[in-house]
């Protein structure tokens, strides 16, 4: 008994291992997973969320091939994922999928690599349309005939979404209505037939239930879907990647799908020159984008009045014009990649909460932005070529003041110009009040040049830089007149072995003591005395200036009196000047008194330097040695003057 049990055992395990070794070659194997739907997935190449494709499910199924000569790449109770389709094995295909009828558990297939003909495709399509499918990938599809019209059986469909993606027509000579009226007239809520190079889709023949529409990266153009009216529930149209060109005719394309809320036309030629043409929008369109066209300022005039989210990035918008219907129900605007030089206020869209201006031309941003545009919750405003400035300051406190809505701050706002401070945050960029606020700088400009000017002119009334520029002004007049003495005129010959200088309250001394002296006995010595050699009818300067210059020495009396007389500082002031101009060493001091250095003015700096520099001659007071005081003094002068002979001759040369 014991040993039956065990054949029996034994017998039924080798059935059960040769019917799951059977059923794994002749049909669909079964594993336990659960059906997740991705039909808002992304595309691949990541254009927008609004984009499906088929739920298939992630599985670690080994790629496989079967006998019929198709790569099983998914295999499970709800997908089923397919390659290498062609017309050898096209009709095993079509007797398969023909199992799968309505109520099956099989919803999701994907066939890639499929290459047949125009009938052997149209019978896939026509078999998935009568299954339990719902949503059908179709990948890298190559036509191979001549396409004809199909007479196509939309009648008691599960399918809910097709995806057709890079499919190859080689029949280039065809109606082209027997290819896009079998896809215009599917009655499926989504379709996407994507980089597949069309040219056209025709209006459905009648009311579509399409929602969702893809054909990103075609090159459809501005014809179509125009006066199409059974789009009536369409709510996602993507046209992104194709040859649009007028916004207008965009615009009217879509005032007939009353149910459009989203609009995809990113990355076309359009284009919108602001000329008499109204724009007719669908009124429920809420989200449009238009980046990446050719779009300028003229833009804003050919809008969707109640769209709330609006792209414009990478066009070549240079102004957000004022006075342009307003857009009250926008929220989100991208303006980035384009041409801005500012800010852009918010007079046309009350409703704002978003937006970006990145990348730009925006030097030196408003400061008043957050206050023309209260609702804004977000400012993205960096990479922006900022002029680090005192205008730029303003913005940086508005930074501070807008609690964080400035969104990348502080990497993404960096200087640009000046190229010192090329790459430093404007959060580490300071000027000081004075440099930035132009009033002040005035007041404080105008202070400065007021006290400069006070300290030039104390220095001048200190220094008597008056006096020497008036001295100045008179020997320059006296020599311009010497240079044009008329023949005849004397001229700069000496006449005189020396020019006296002294004060009126010396002159007692000069008269009695110096001029006896000197002109009496041998070698009698020639003086110029004012009093007496002065030439009537010429002014005071140019008489001791042509007394000088006629003299060989110049004689200065010093005394107490003689600092205190201002024709004396003149008569020093010339002598000294004709000691330098000439290289001479004309001048001859003599101490006739002592003088305090406290009692020397201040403008008699050039005394100080002779008697500091110079010897001078002492007057004594014991009469022992005023012999050899005036010995010392006629050799001092002592020199032969021309003769009037000599003067003559010399003037006729």
């Amino acid at each position: 008994m014991t040993q039956n049990m065990s054949f029996l055992r034994n017998f039924f395990l080798y059935k059960c291992l040769f019917a799951l070794t059977f059923w794994n070659h002749v049909s669909l194997s079964v594993e336990d997973e659960i059906f997740t739907s991705a039909s808002n997935s992304f595309p691949e190449d990541g254009s927008n969320q609004k984009i499906k494709s088929l739920p298939l499910l992630s599985t670690n199924s080994q790629q496989s091939k079967a006998n019929l000569d198709w790569v099983v790449i998914q295999n499970t109770t709800e997908s089923l994922s397919l390659s290498e389709i062609t017309n050898n094995n096209v009709k095993k295909l079509v007797t398969l999928l023909s199992d799968f009828r309505q109520g099956s558990s099989l919803q999701n297939l994907t066939l890639t690599n499929v290459s047949v003909d125009w009938n052997a495709l149209m019978e896939i399509f026509q078999t998935v349309w009568h299954s339990s499918i719902e949503y059908f990938n179709i990948n890298r599809v190559t036509q191979l005939s001549e396409i004809t019209r199909y007479a196509f059986d939309y009648s008691g469909t599960s399918m809910k979404a097709l995806t057709v993606k890079k499919i190859l027509i080689t029949d280039f000579y065809f109606t082209q209505d027997d290819l896009y009226r079998i896809f215009a007239d599917m009655n499926i809520a989504d379709m996407t037939i994507t980089d597949s190079e069309m040219i056209h889709m025709l209006c459905p023949s009648s009311r579509s239930p399409f929602r969702y529409l893809n054909f990103l990266k075609n090159d459809l153009t501005d014809f179509l879907f125009q006066k199409c009216d059974n789009l009536l529930q369409l709510e996602t149209l993507i046209l992104q990647k194709n040859k649009f060109e007028s916004l207008p005719k965009v615009s009217f394309m879509t005032s007939r799908m009353k149910s459009l809320k989203y609009l995809d036309m990113s990355n076309n030629l359009l284009r919108h020159n602001g000329a008499d043409v109204q724009c007719q929008w669908a009124e429920s369109l809420t989200e449009l984008d238009l980046s990446s066209n050719l779009l300028v300022d003229a833009v804003f005039e050919c809008l969707p009045v109640n769209v709330k989210k609006l792209g414009l990035q990478n066009n070549q918008i240079s102004n957000v014009p004022r006075g342009v219907a307003e857009l009250k129900s926008l929220e989100e605007l991208n303006l980035a990649s384009n041409r801005l030089a500012d800010l852009p206020g918010c007079s046309g869209f009350p409703s704002l909460q978003f937006l970006n201006v990145e990348m730009n031309s925006i030097l030196t941003p408003s400061a008043d932005f957050f206050q023309s545009c209260p609702r804004v919750r977000e400012l993205q405003a960096g990479h922006n070529p900022f002029k680090c400035s005192c205008e730029l300051q303003a913005f940086i406190r508005l930074e501070r003041q807008s609690g964080g809505k400035l969104f990348g701050w502080p990497a993404a706002y960096t200087c640009e110009y000046p190229e010192g401070l090329r790459g430093t945050e404007l959060k580490d960029f300071h000027l000081s009040q004075l440099a930035c606020n132009t009033t002040l700088l005035l007041v404080t400009a105008l202070l400065l040049t007021l006290v400069l000017v006070a300290a030039v002119a104390f220095l001048c009334i200190y220094l008597d830089v008056p006096w020497y520029v008036r001295m100045t002004w008179q020997w320059t007049q006296t020599k311009r007149r010497a240079w044009h003495n008329p023949p005849g005129d004397p001229g700069t010959v000496l006449q005189f072995h020396a020019f006296i200088s002294y004060s009126e309250r010396d002159s007692l001394w000069v008269k009695n003591e110096l001029i006896p002296n000197l002109e009496k006995g041998e070698g009698c010595v020639q003086l110029c005395q004012h009093e007496r050699d002065f030439i009537p009818g010429k002014s005071i300067v140019e008489n001791i200036i042509n007394c000088i210059e006629k003299s060989y020495k110049s004689i200065f009396v010093l005394s107490p009196n003689f600092v205190q007389s201002e024709w004396c500082h003149y008569e020093l002031y010339f002598a000294h000047h004709k000691l330098f101009s000439e290289n001479s060493n004309s001048l001859i001091l003599i101490l006739l008194e002592p003088i305090p250095p406290y009692l020397i003015p201040a403008r008699y700096h050039k005394l100080k330097a002779l008697m500091a520099k110079r010897t001078y001659l002492e007057w004594p007071k014991e009469r022992s040695k005023r012999a050899l005081f005036w010995a010392n003094l006629r050799a001092a002068v002592s020199i032969n003057l021309p003769t009037a002979d000599e003067n003559l001759y010399e003037e006729t040369d």
